[in-house]
């Protein structure tokens, strides 16, 4: 079982350092496949972030990818917001927290599927 884990692991970090959203894949075969309670897979998903995020960030700084401004509004905003909602979490019944993140990945999944593409995304297609 170990073997799986680890490549399942490998292949979360290889999409997470893409941005394709490897973090939510983690969370989802932790809870589903490996048994992990929801606030746990969320701690280990942000511990397994920072190994994988890290040096993703660094090689789009270094191809420079990254916009500065957006970089720093994104981190002034999402450091307290991390803060609340840990706090939050901790106080929030499981199965709520469950069906919130359930709710979200509907929601982001049906935007991506139906949602209006601009003029650049169209050329970038």
């Amino acid at each position: 079982m170990w073997a799986i884990d680890l490549l399942i692991g490998a292949m979360t970090g290889i999409l997470s350092g893409f941005g394709i959203g490897g973090g939510t894949l983690l969370i989802l075969w932790l809870t589903l496949f490996a048994g992990m309670n929801q606030l746990q897979a969320g701690g280990v998903n942000l511990a397994y972030f920072l190994c994988s995020g890290t040096p993703a960030l660094f090689t789009h700084i270094k191809n420079k990818l990254v916009e500065k401004n957006a970089f720093l509004f994104c981190t002034l905003t999402g450091v307290p917001a991390c803060i609340f909602a840990s706090i939050a979490a901790a106080n929030i019944d499981v199965s709520w927290l469950r069906r919130g993140f359930g709710v979200l990945l509907l929601f982001v999944g049906f935007k991506e599927l139906f949602g209006k593409q601009t003029k650049t995304e169209q050329t970038k297609a």
